[in-house]
């Protein structure tokens, strides 16, 4: 691997500086990239008015999807990189103008007893898209989503290789471990999409918050 393309896939987990910008750019135009997400946001099947949180949501291409469809609902997003959250704010100005839309910084923690007026309500829909990569400890972090999810409430989790072994193979068993985490956390009703439209083929995980909502 080049120098060159070492400095742009390092900036993919936490994008910042120069480089982050371009990384931003890259997921911003990139088709496959542009088709994972708003194949996901199709799959949640969010209502008009539905709360919705993403999770690393970049340079918000995805969030941009998911306000066309919660028309009167709330569209949150939840980033570790100040970087992303300007471009993801610049790209959704009408919607953040409107009130239904906001963009937080912090990691996936500042879930888990939420000072945010933005996490205090649980969500309808939760969803990331090539980011349970990053998790340390995936079943906790899987945890601290189903919690601030409502009854009947869904997540999604979406993975396309992109470093390492870029193989439908690949894609397919990660996806086995992401429904066994999904299931390990709580959720119920777990099932595997794919899209081969894109090479290598992406996978979406899907779970289901059985119960009482807190």
């Amino acid at each position: 691997m080049s120098r060159l393309k070492r400095a742009v896939v390092s900036q993919f987990g936490k994008p910042r500086g120069f480089w982050g910008a371009l990384a931003g750019w890259i997921m911003a135009t990139r088709p496959s990239n542009r088709l994972r997400n708003s194949w996901t946001v199709d799959l949640l099947e969010i209502r008009a008015t539905d709360r919705v949180l993403e999770i690393g949501y970049g340079p918000g291409f995805a969030l941009e999807g998911a306000c066309r469809r919660a028309s009167a609902g709330k569209v949150v997003g939840l980033d570790h990189s100040p970087s992303m959250g300007a471009m993801a704010a610049r790209r959704n100005r009408a919607a953040v103008a409107s009130g239904r839309f906001q963009l937080e910084i912090g990691p996936i923690e500042a879930l888990k007893e939420p000072s945010a007026p933005a996490f205090a309500t649980p969500f309808d829909r939760i969803f990331a898209v090539n980011v349970v990569m990053f998790w340390n400890d995936p079943v906790a972090a899987i945890g601290i989503l189903e919690s601030r999810l409502a009854a009947r409430g869904r997540i999604a989790l979406t993975f396309q290789p992109r470093i390492g072994e870029r193989t439908d193979a690949a894609a397919l068993a990660a996806a086995e471990t992401m429904a066994c985490q999904m299931r390990d956390a709580g959720l119920a009703e777990v099932r595997i999409e794919t899209l081969d439209r894109v090479s290598p083929m992406a996978v979406c995980v899907m779970g289901t918050k059985t119960g009482i909502g807190k």
